[in-house]
């Protein structure tokens, strides 16, 4: 569909509820309908988009009767979401603890449904919203913690490379399709971590689709070439020469794949996130966390 017809709430819940089906979509959208009212009926007439900005994350953030005294806030518990289910936007607006990924979704559904210029941007493991000012000009605003963030900050605690600012991987506004293709990187996760080859391909591939500088999706395209190996050649032949003459072309198509989607992830700038990125990283986002809580 075209651009400005993509709902990133619509699509969110197409995503989560392939990765859990039990989801109540008619519920998650109930509660985002009340959301987007709590933040109209506290917007005055006449606002610059970025105060409107800082109504929508006030409701979000400080504990007041719009949020039921409940705000929503990072969940250092798991910062990261290595548990899947967090990542869920129902799973987030019922336990109203979030992570780099719930928490910026949720900013941009809302932000889309009050009429702000607004979408998803990347850093290396992270994700975090691109919005638009009065003058024009794109912010970042850190959902995890509530407030903005300058591109440098980003670049110097995620370890984005000289190359990948070249190649422009990360920090860039993506348009409402691929802002999708980043919602969709759970469900990669999904696929992978259940061993699901095929379906793990044809979701990155769609990613790539809509975004060929894709890095997580070009990663995850890898990995989808190594399951699918695993699955029609290593499990099934001990050693690579009982491999049959006549699959042998697929198993070396296979894994020239596998080392070329890798290779060309690290040709745009892409690198594994190390532990001390992470740790780095998961300070910052405390630190910022605990000066809101001080205004």
């Amino acid at each position: 569909m075209p651009e400005d017809r993509v709902d990133l709430a619509g699509a969110k819940l197409t995503i989560d509820r392939l990765i859990d089906p039990t989801i109540d979509a008619g519920a998650v959208l109930r509660e985002l309908d009340q959301l987007t009212t709590a933040v109209k009926r506290r917007t005055p007439a006449g606002l610059t988009k970025r105060a409107e900005l800082e109504v929508l994350l006030d409701t979000l953030y400080r504990p007041s009767p719009w949020n039921d005294n409940r705000p929503f806030s990072y969940d250092l518990n798991d910062p990261f979401g290595k548990n899947r289910q967090n990542k869920l936007l129902a799973t987030y607006l019922i336990t109203r603890k979030g992570n780099c990924v719930s928490m910026p979704v949720l900013i941009a559904v809302l932000g889309q449904r009050l009429g702000l210029i607004m979408t998803l941007a990347t850093a290396p493991g992270h994700v975090m919203v691109k919005f638009v000012d009065d003058e024009g000009r794109w912010l970042n605003v850190e959902a995890t913690a509530g407030g903005f963030k300058a591109d440098s900050s980003y670049e110097r605690e995620t370890g984005i490379t000289p190359l990948a600012i070249q190649h422009e991987i990360y920090l860039r506004p993506l348009s409402p399709r691929e802002a999708v293709g980043v919602m969709a990187s759970t469900l990669m996760e999904q696929y992978a971590a259940q061993q699901r080859g095929d379906d793990l391909l044809a979701v990155a591939e769609m990613a790539l689709a809509a975004n060929p500088k894709d890095t997580v999706a070009m990663v995850q395209k890898a990995n989808a070439y190594y399951l699918q190996l695993q699955d029609r050649y290593v499990r099934k032949y001990p050693r690579a020469e009982d491999i049959p003459q006549n699959e042998r072309a697929d198993f070396q198509r296979l894994s020239r794949e596998n080392l070329a989607w890798f290779a060309k992830a690290k040709q745009l700038g892409w690198a594994p996130q190390t532990p001390e990125q992470e740790e780095k990283y998961l300070q910052s986002i405390q630190r910022q966390n605990g000066q809101r809580e001080q205004l």
